[in-house]
């Protein structure tokens, strides 16, 4: 039983936390981001200001937060360990881009993009956001060398920072074309032309 309390607890929490963030994005994309106030999201969302701050400490956070990086180091930490750290970084990208550009998100991740784009504190603040990703994915890959080689460890920094360099291209790329693109095929594009031919392996829709 505590187990099943705890999920449904963590259910509820996400389910608010969506709810909060939709209505966010929703008015700062319909009145701005600037010219909407914390109090203007929590009303549209039938919470109270403390319960929004709860979820999300900062009004910056109700565009930025995201769980798709738990996602995407499930991915990376699931591919072969044999395969070079590119490949598994690069493929672990385009399918989760998959995922998560293939139902009703597409959308909503849209938004999320134009609003980061187009708002300096938002720009500023991912870059915080890209070093969170970027150490998940040394996490994903963590081993023993990992943990001991300070070269190792370099070594897959240096290459999560450069993967994420070549996917910032390919999701700005499909920010400014409206989503028309198919953002796992820019993103494959994008590894080949940083990587070279061959870096990512074939997948529907990265052509």
């Amino acid at each position: 039983m505590p187990d099943q309390r705890s999920t449904l607890r963590a259910q509820r929490r996400a389910d608010t936390q969506r709810t909060i963030q939709a209505q966010a994005i929703r008015l700062f994309s319909e009145r701005g981001y600037d010219a909407t106030t914390v109090q203007d999201v929590a009303e549209a969302a039938g919470v109270s200001p403390m319960t929004l701050y709860r979820h999300f400490p900062t009004k910056e956070d109700l565009v930025l937060f995201d769980q798709h990086g738990q996602l995407f180091a499930e991915r990376i930490a699931a591919a072969p360990a044999a395969q070079p750290l590119v490949r598994r970084i690069g493929d672990a990208l385009i399918e989760s881009a998959a995922t998560l550009t293939g139902g009703s998100q597409r959308e909503f991740l849209l938004a999320r993009l134009r609003l980061m784009i187009s708002t300096p504190a938002l720009r500023a603040k991912h870059l915080d956001n890209q070093y969170a990703l970027q150490q998940a994915i040394v996490a994903a890959v963590r081993d023993d060398a990992t943990d001991t080689d300070p070269d190792v460890a370099f070594h897959v920094q240096a290459a999560a920072s450069a993967c994420l360099a070549a996917m910032h291209t390919a999701v700005m790329r499909w920010a400014e074309d409206d989503g028309r693109s198919e953002l796992p095929e820019l993103i494959a594009k994008a590894f080949t032309a940083a990587f070279g031919d061959d870096t990512v392996n074939a997948h529907p829709g990265a052509r």
